[in-house]
């Protein structure tokens, strides 16, 4: 993978991004259908959620109220991200939501940690995905604007790098002008 190459420029590029992405259009409806359509597709509920590459945090708390029973993280390269995100999560006593500054390629978790992984607009992390999720647990992969979407990733090569670490497609579809693929580990 050519993400180490990467790495440091969208390091940066997110840093100075991050002031202006927590603009409304990036929790509009349009922006999170399609990750709210392939949530659709898990089941049973998760207890413990990661959303990768979370931004300031839109996929994380959409994660988080449609299962209100699990306990969501949220990732992000950049630390200005992460602070946009954790100013988003008012009052929270039970430590439900919680977001953090990591790498992607490297999550600071042990195996199996997770059994719903999340993904908006990023590109995909077959193996370190496949390490912290569970045996039944999830994954939910989308673009909000389907193929127009920077990062995109066809549907044939998320179930091929998925495959190749255990996981099935399980559903895939669009919603809006967007596109989901749903794949989950075998217990």
């Amino acid at each position: 993978m050519l993400w180490p190459l990467f790495r440091g420029v969208t390091h940066r590029v997110f840093e100075r991004a991050a002031s202006a992405w927590s603009q409304p259009r990036r929790d509009a409806p349009e922006y999170l259908a399609p990750l709210a359509a392939g949530l659709l597709e898990v089941s049973p509920a998760p207890e413990r959620a990661l959303d990768v590459g979370t931004g300031t945090g839109a996929g994380a708390l959409l994660v988080a109220r449609e299962f209100p029973q699990a306990r969501v993280r949220g990732v992000d390269l950049s630390e200005e991200m992460i602070r946009h995100a954790r100013a988003r999560t008012g009052l929270d006593p039970e430590g439900r939501i919680a977001f953090k500054v990591a790498d992607a390629a490297k999550l600071p978790w042990p195996d199996e940690s997770f059994d719903l992984i999340t993904q908006l607009n990023m590109p995909p992390f077959f193996a370190e995905v496949a390490r912290v999720l569970r045996p039944g647990g999830h994954v939910v992969i989308a673009a909000s604007n389907g193929p127009s979407t920077p990062f995109y990733t066809p549907d044939s090569v998320l179930s091929r790098g998925f495959g190749k670490h255990g996981l099935e497609t399980v559903a895939t579809g669009g919603a809006g002008s967007g596109t989901y693929l749903v794949a989950r580990l075998p217990s």
